[in-house]
């Protein structure tokens, strides 16, 4: 077999991810030896390979579902906002520099299609099957002559493409029957058909329209996934999340101690990785909250400052809001903090950057005795160490470079009293480390909590991951999904007018 499919959807947030990465569980319970793929990534989200190659955390969280190490072949292009114009190009898992979203899109973009081409097939050649991710939509008609994720991987593959479409925002029928309508007869022949996500009620009721859209479209539903709770894992983007300022989407166990643990995530400007707090959320008795306000900080147990692709933007944010005034005045009550990454660069003494803002000399917060200066070289790294008497494992990812020049060590960087810093993302995903932490945290803040003694998050991922399989085997049509994995789009599709413009 060497199969392949790629997911596109009608929007972005469509599910396409999560989608991905059921199908890919799916494969691998079936014996299918499978790998994701995503040519182009947009995201702030992103993690460190073992050979130190910086991919999308979607594409790192899919591997696992392949029950596979990730790589750089799996996601070739990584794209990090800067700002609203300008995205650091990640290749290959190494910088390449900054570049403007016109001129990405004005030529380099097209010169990297024979790039991403050649790692789908090396891909293929290692794997059974390639489950590819398409990105935003397929429809995008202003940038389809520079695409390189979606129709365009699809042509210069062969791969026949499932069009995924979130019933939840309304409008399906129009959006899947629109996307398809947009594309060129040579795409088209392509789409093999459409899949629902986030279906609530009795389907039933929506198979008429079902069967009307296949009327209309030639092309078959294969399936239509219902509304899981506490399925967005590894999201690709922390921008809705940051706007929104909402609890985080988790499922709170109640606490094995009298009382719950409180933590305020600070939604700062391009903030990056914000899944470092997902291990925190899936503690019983925790309570995670995204925030933007200094009041909001005032009933909270722990306050993490994590990630961003812009620190000294971040820092201003904090001051303009209020919020650098009450991260202040929780370090000098002793109250915890922990900064991550560039949270943790902001809480330091002195930032030197003449690389991501090019403002030169600026004062951090002042709250850990640490002095940053930025390199043009990124480290891309996978630490591990002990810290608080247990074994810890991260990833690093940052231009920043840190001296600290006093404090208790911890990890890369230090605590003062109650405040702590590292460069090191996804370090609470070590069970032992974690609860240790949070025991300092419980104890500094008053609060009578006792972490869970057997809370694995590697399980909990396992679960989360066996779930998605679970939606595709239980939900899609998984004879003909099969099928079209493993012999391509049907034949004779028709061609639905008016089709792309010239």
């Amino acid at each position: 077999m060497n199969g392949g499919l790629l997911v596109a959807g009608t929007t972005s947030d469509a599910g396409k991810s999560v989608v991905t990465a059921g199908i890919c569980r799916w494969l691998v319970r079936q014996g299918v030896k499978v790998a994701p793929f995503k040519a182009q990534n947009m995201s702030l989200n992103s993690f460190v390979t073992r050979e130190g190659a910086e991919i999308g955390r979607a594409q790192a969280m899919q591997a696992q579902a392949c029950r596979i190490e990730p790589t750089a072949l799996m996601n070739p292009v990584l794209l990090k906002p800067g700002g609203e114009q300008s995205s650091q190009v990640v290749l290959l898992g190494r910088p390449v520099g900054e570049m403007s979203a016109r001129g990405y899109h004005g030529g380099r973009q097209q010169r990297l299609l024979g790039t991403v081409l050649d790692c789908l097939t090396e891909l293929r050649g290692r794997y059974d099957a390639v489950i590819c991710e398409g990105a935003g939509s397929p429809a995008e008609i202003n940038l389809r002559r520079t695409d390189i994720v979606n129709m365009g991987i699809a042509r210069g593959a062969r791969l026949p493409v499932l069009v995924v479409g979130d019933i939840d925002r309304g409008g399906v029928f129009a959006s899947f029957f629109g996307t398809l309508a947009l594309l060129s007869p040579e795409d088209q022949d392509l789409v093999a058909g459409f899949l629902v996500n986030k279906f609530r009620g009795d389907v039933s009721l929506l198979e008429p329209g079902l069967d009307m859209l296949r009327g209309l479209t030639g092309r078959r539903t294969y399936g239509v996934l219902p509304y899981r709770h506490g399925l967005g894992i590894d999201e690709e983007d922390g921008l809705r999340v940051s706007l929104r300022g909402a609890v985080r989407e988790s499922t709170v166990a109640p606490p094995l101690g009298e009382d719950v643990l409180r933590v305020a995530v600070c939604a700062i400007p391009l903030m990056s990785n914000f899944t470092d707090v997902d291990a925190l959320a899936a503690e019983p008795g925790v309570v995670v909250r995204f925030v933007d306000r200094p009041e909001e900080l005032a009933d909270a147990d722990l306050v993490v400052v994590p990630g961003t692709r812009g620190t000294v933007r971040a820092l201003r944010w904090l001051r303009e809001r209020g919020l650098a005034d009450a991260l202040a005045r929780r370090a000098a009550e002793h109250r915890p903090v922990l900064g991550i990454c560039g949270g943790f660069q902001i809480l330091g003494e002195h930032i030197e950057d003449d690389v991501e803002s090019r403002t030169g000399a600026v004062p951090g917060l002042g709250l850990l005795p640490v002095r940053v200066r930025f390199a043009r070289e990124k480290t891309l790294s996978r630490p591990s160490g002990r810290a608080l008497g247990e074994p810890v494992e991260g990833y690093e990812i940052h231009h920043g470079v840190a001296r600290v020049t006093g404090g208790e060590a911890f990890l890369d960087g230090c605590r003062v009293g109650q405040t702590w810093g590292t460069h090191w993302h996804g370090s609470l995903e070590s069970d032992g480390f974690r609860r240790a932490f949070l025991r300092e945290v419980a104890a500094a803040a008053g609060r009578r909590f006792t972490p869970a003694p057997d809370t694995s998050f590697a399980a909990l991922r396992e679960e989360q991951l066996d779930r998605l399989g679970d939606l595709i085997e239980q939900h899609a049509d998984t004879d003909a999904l099969w099928r079209l994995i493993e012999s391509g789009a049907p034949r004779g599709l028709p061609f639905i007018p008016p089709g792309a413009p010239a």
